[in-house]
């Protein structure tokens, strides 16, 4: 694990902000209205050379009857626990709260290096009104403009030097995101898996706005898990802040090795469901159906069985993935996930020797091979995989021009029986011999 900086204050200071400009990228999501960031957000920062983890948290409120605010409160807990040094940020313009004094208390408790990060000085006169923040007995402080960056060389000078020396972190690690509608369980996943509350957890769809990156290392598997804001139809798609979501989740798609995509067993199979593995799809990404909430369903002996073929044929025609029944909360088979998500990883880097593909095909090819068009017939000569983001092959041929979709299906099922490519899509190309 790297070095940590936490970032933590009341709501609407700035944080998200700041986090952007330490990360170099624009994954928190910032707007104007309070409460926007719940979720402990991490991303990867450098200065001077030195990597470190950089933690966004929502706005923390000492005493609330709010569900999102309380279960908030407990997360920017759990990060300052995480943390190597904490970056209390507070606002020029607002002066010293009574919250504010609140958050100084709890982090003199902490025993860990704070530094009080004074925001949105952006000129000389309100450099002029920094000193009020001495009160807070944190020590030093710092000015500083998230907006603008002035004032961050000087803060992480002195930041780096309360880091303790770490090895690096292998970032080629494979990346595993939990994806699916909202309130399907995802987050409840990530945190049986992980056996903390790492995430905020509500029974409110659209708790999780950020797509959340996670080191997992336990019982073997070593990856980064991906938890992600619920996909729902564009139509639906009204709160600006729910927007980005979207765009974060789908960015978190693209990012990832494999999908775990998540579906209620009470609603079952959904048209957005269906869209999603059809995104992954289309991205080259590996897939595995998770049915959570299956300890609700009322079963008999054919009832898993009906409802997989239910799946299957709605994802036709690439139907080849593992489906897995699990009740998160019960944590029935939650770890046959993970092992099913590592197996299509292994699958979509699978390498088939080329002397092995033609001796398995060709007499398949042999015994049934294209149908004829206009007269002429298809002679496949000869068969390679090639380097690519999932299991491609390609068929050199006399006329690659008159081969049709449904034997392009034909020679895909041929590759499946034989070589086991389940949970990733496969990309056929035929060539002129």
């Amino acid at each position: 694990m790297s070095n940590i900086v936490a970032i933590v204050g009341r709501p609407n200071v700035g944080k998200s902000t700041f986090y952007n400009r330490l990360t170099e990228t624009r994954k928190a999501i910032v707007d104007d209205s309070s409460g926007v960031t719940r979720d402990r957000h991490y991303g990867v920062a450098e200065w001077i050379g030195k990597n470190f983890t950089v933690i966004d948290t929502g706005g923390f409120v000492a005493h609330s009857e709010d569900v999102f605010e309380a279960a908030i409160r407990e997360q920017v807990i759990i990060a300052i626990e995480e943390a190597t040094v904490i970056l209390f940020m507070v606002d020029v313009t607002t002066g010293v709260t009574n919250l504010d004094d609140d958050i100084a208390k709890l982090l003199r408790r902490s025993k860990k290096p704070v530094f009080v990060v004074v925001n949105k000085v952006d000129n000389n006169i309100r450099n002029n009104e920094t000193s009020d923040f001495y009160s807070l007995g944190l020590g030093d402080i710092y000015a500083i403009s998230s907006m603008t960056g002035s004032g961050t060389g000087e803060l992480l000078d002195e930041v780096v030097t309360h880091f303790e020396d770490l090895p690096e972190e292998d970032n080629r690690l494979p990346k595993f995101a939990i994806i699916g509608r909202p309130n399907v369980g995802k987050s409840s996943m990530i945190n049986a898996l992980i056996g903390k509350e790492r995430n905020i957890v509500t029974p409110i769809a659209g708790t999780t706005r950020d797509s959340i990156h996670i080191h997992y290392n336990q019982f073997g598997h070593e990856f980064m898990l991906i938890d992600t804001a619920g996909l729902r139809k564009k139509t639906k798609v009204k709160e600006n802040i729910e927007f980005y979501s979207v765009m974060r989740t789908i960015k978190a798609l693209e990012e990832a090795d494999v999908i775990i995509l998540m579906i209620d067993a009470v609603e079952g199979i959904e048209s957005q469901d269906v869209n999603i593995f059809h995104l992954a799809e289309k991205n080259k990404k590996g897939v595995v159906i998770l049915v959570n909430k299956w300890d609700l369903i009322e079963k008999d002996n054919k009832t898993t069985k009906e409802f997989e073929e239910t799946i299957r044929q709605k994802l036709m025609p690439f139907d080849d993935v593992p489906i897995i029944f699990t009740s998160v909360t019960e944590k029935q088979r939650i770890f046959k996930a993970i092992e099913a998500a590592a197996y299509v990883y292994e699958n979509k880097f699978k390498k088939i020797p080329t002397s092995k593909l033609n001796d398995v095909l060709l007499p398949i090819i042999e015994a049934t091979p294209p149908p004829a068009v206009k007269g002429k017939y298809v002679k496949i000569k000869y068969i390679t995989q090639i380097s690519g983001a999932s299991p491609m092959f390609a068929f050199f041929c006399n006329l690659p021009q008159y081969i049709k979709e449904p034997y392009k299906r034909f020679l895909e099922n041929k590759l499946r029986d034989n070589f086991d490519f389940a949970g990733v899509p496969i990309q056929i190309f035929f060539r002129q011999k």
